[in-house]
This record gives C-alpha cells, sequence and structure tokens, in this order.
C-alpha cells in the first residue's frame, strides 16, 4: 500500500549486504508502531464533581448533553439535546472528563426541555464529519479530532484487558482493515474491535461505542514479517456493527489507482505523539494532517537514514509526511492514512506501517499501499459473501 520485483528485493537483500539491510530495517520497524502495551482501559468516573466559580457560586459537572445551552442549568430530562462547544484544556478547576461541562442546577423548571435532535446517518462511506458530531470541541491544541469526525477508524484491543493493540478501518459493517504486522501472531479469540470511539477514559458521550468479536483472521499471503512487504490484512467479525452517526465506512481506491501526490490527508489513532518512554499514548483520538510522498523521493529519504544507500522500497509501500514532530508514531500500526476524493469524500491511501523513528525532518512514515491491494481487498471481502458497495465511492 510486484512479484518480479519483489523476488529481486529479496536477492537484493541476499547480496553481501544483506543482513545489515535487513537488520537496519527490522529495527526500524519494532521503533515503532508496535502494540501498545500501557494503553488505558475506559474507567468512568461516578461520583459528580463540584466547582466553585469565580462569583461564588457552584456548579456541577454533568455530560454536556444534560446542560442546557442557554440557561446553564442542568437538564432534568436526559434524552434532551445540549448540543455545545466543549473546551478540553483542562485545569485544577474545570471538569476533568472531555465530555462534561460545569453546570447549575434548576431551581425550578421554568425553561421549555429543547427538542431531540439526532444528526441523520451518514449516506455512503467516507464522510467526514469535519465539525463532529452533536457537539464541537475548542483547544484542540494538541490535535485531537472532532467527536466522529472520523468514524470509520477502529480500535483492535486484546479481549484479556482491553488494552489497545494496533487500529485499524471500518470497510464493511462485518470487516476491518488493518495491517497484517498488527494481527498475524494473534488468535481471534485473543483479540476484539471497537468502533465509534472517541475518548478511552470516559463512557459519557450520547452516542456509544460498539465492539464485536473477531470470527477470522486474514493476512496477505506475501505479506514479509522482515520487510512488512504486503502488509496489509482483514479481520471478519463474528457480527455486523450498526452503521450509527458516529459509525461508518471508509471508501477505498480503485485498484492502481495512483496516490502519490495527495494533499490534505489526514492519519488518525490512539498512538504516541514521541517514540520512546518520554512519549505518551493518546486519551482522546488523536489526527495529524500529511501529503503523502512520491515512491522515488521517499526511497530516496529512506537512503539517507541508517537504512543506507543500497535500501529498495517494496512496491507495496506508500509514503506520507516527512516534517519534523508531523507523523504517527507507536500504536498507531494498522491506522488509516486518508484523503480527500474531491467529492466531499475521503478514501484510504494507506495503513500504518513502520518509519524511522516518529516524526524526524525528511523523513516520511511508510504505509502499506491500498490501491496496489485493492483487488486482494475485493477478493476476499466477496468470497465471504459481503457486498463491496460499502468501500465504493458513489
Amino acid at each position: 500500500m510486484f512479484k518480479l520485483k519483489f523476488f529481486t528485493f529479496l536477492t537484493i537483500l541476499s547480496c553481501i549486504f544483506a543482513q545489515e539491510i535487513d537488520d537496519e530495517l527490522q529495527k526500524a520497524i519494532l521503533d515503532v508502531f508496535g502494540p501498545n502495551p500501557n494503553a488505558p482501559t475506559v474507567t468512568p468516573t461516578t461520583a459528580p464533581t463540584t466547582i466553585i466559580t469565580d462569583d461564588g457560586t457552584s456548579c456541577i459537572c454533568v455530560p454536556y448533553y444534560l446542560c442546557d445551552a442557554d440557561s446553564r442549568t442542568i437538564i432534568s430530562d436526559p434524552t434532551a439535546t445540549g448540543e455545545t462547544l466543549i473546551d478540553i484544556r483542562f485545569d485544577k478547576d474545570s471538569c476533568q472528563e472531555s465530555v462534561e461541562v460545569c453546570c447549575k442546577e434548576a431551581r425550578e423548571a421554568t425553561n421549555p426541555i429543547p427538542p431531540v435532535v439526532v444528526p441523520s446517518k451518514p449516506q455512503g462511506c467516507g464522510i467526514r464529519n469535519e465539525n463532529g458530531v452533536d457537539f464541537q470541541i475548542t483547544g484542540d491544541l494538541a490535535g485531537e479530532a472532532q467527536f466522529a469526525e472520523f468514524p470509520w477508524t477502529v480500535a483492535i484491543l486484546s479481549k484479556a484487558d482491553s488494552s489497545a493493540l494496533c487500529a485499524g478501518s471500518l470497510i464493511h459493517p462485518q470487516v476491518v482493515l488493518t495491517a497484517s504486522h498488527c494481527i498475524s501472531k494473534h488468535r481471534v479469540t485473543q483479540i476484539k474491535i471497537r468502533v465509534g470511539e472517541w475518548d478511552t477514559q470516559t463512557v459519557k458521550e450520547r452516542f456509544p461505542y460498539q465492539e464485536r468479536d473477531v470470527a477470522r483472521i486474514v493476512t496477505h499471503p506475501n505479506f514479509n514479517a522482515k520487510t512488512l512487504a504486503n502488509d496489509i490484512g482483514l479481520l471478519f467479525l463474528s457480527k455486523p456493527v450498526e452503521i450509527a452517526e458516529n459509525i461508518n465506512t471508509i471508501c477505498l481506491p480503485s485498484q492502481n489507482f495512483n496516490m502519490d501526490t495527495s494533499k490534505d490527508c489526514y492519519a488518525t489513532g490512539w498512538g504516541k505523539s514521541n517514540f520512546g518512554q518520554q512519549g505518551r499514548y493518546a486519551v482522546i483520538m488523536k489526527k495529524v494532517k500529511l501529503d503523502t510522498v512520491p515512491y522515488a523521493t521517499c526511497q530516496s529519504q529512506l537512503q539517507k537514514t541508517r537504512l543506507g544507500p543500497r535500501f529498495r522500497l517494496d512496491q507495496t509501500f506508500i509514503c506520507a509526511g516527512g516534517k519534523a514532530g508531523v507523523d504517527t508514531c507507536q500504536g498507531d500500526g494498522g491506522a488509516p492514512l486518508v484523503c480527500p476524493t474531491g467529492k466531499g469524500r475521503y478514501h484510504q491511501a494507506g495503513v500504518v506501517a513502520w518509519g524511522i523513528g516518529c516524526g524526524e525532518k525528511d523523513v516520511p512514515g511508510v504505509y502499506g499501499y491500498i490501491a496496489k491491494l485493492r483487488n486482494w481487498i475485493d477478493e476476499n471481502v466477496k468470497q465471504a459473501g459481503y457486498d463491496t458497495s460499502y468501500y465504493t465511492s458513489p
């Protein structure tokens, strides 16, 4: 994201410098985009927090949709809408959950309850909710995505403790697209998926996430665990998820569609901002804006790293980024890289595969190239009896 070139690549690696290149590439791959052993699990707050405001009055932290936007008093009817803006920048005197606002208790029910406003369900794949769904966050200085902005992003979790392993994208209500390196060593009994997630430490969003077990794991037959060539895989779910306001499929490009010069693309996930111990895993879904990099340019830039001048980039990869501090990172493996189609929709260019560090200057990140592997995806989805129209642009 071809056989002769692939075997030529392996032949080159088998020469006198092969072991050195293999070792360096393998080390680079292990450096980043691996499982997230310390991912936070959902720990909802049960006790309400009371805050004393500057004027001496008190307010209580409640989910945003329980606070009337005009009177700033608590709504007694939990079905009422509280569509509002939420500032996610926390301090000691603010509500500590991202989806809570400080609201006063109503003395009398003098204000009419506003009507329930339910956003319409998405029509077709690849629709980005740029302003979020149901509420909009402000103060997103750390690259947080809006709630349901990228409704196809999937978290792949351990069934044992719900810790994050990798990410993926929903292409069909019963199929998740991810990277082979994320799933090749797991059994179906060890993993599950979660769609519609946003903040991993609360369950107070109005539209809940959905979890499903995995019925079958399929990795590309030519996946190379050392070089990560053909780094693409599919998870077939035990039962379909329900398309909702915060859950939708992503479109895929046609076979061999050229995405080497795409602009204003986005990668999403809950991975680290920096590699190593100094990096912290995200609690709220992050987004990073990237441009793709032509194949020849990417290979040249990678050859200037510790991979060396004899390194050859496999044709099943696409690259993006290369600006200092702007990159996907550890824990983002399998996450989608999506680019605008020009029709108000997005299609997926790649899946996060590997890189040299995180956000190194002039060093792009490397992704499995979906347009080079679309036929394989179609073959497996059809063989399972599912409709490919869910990820085909209307």
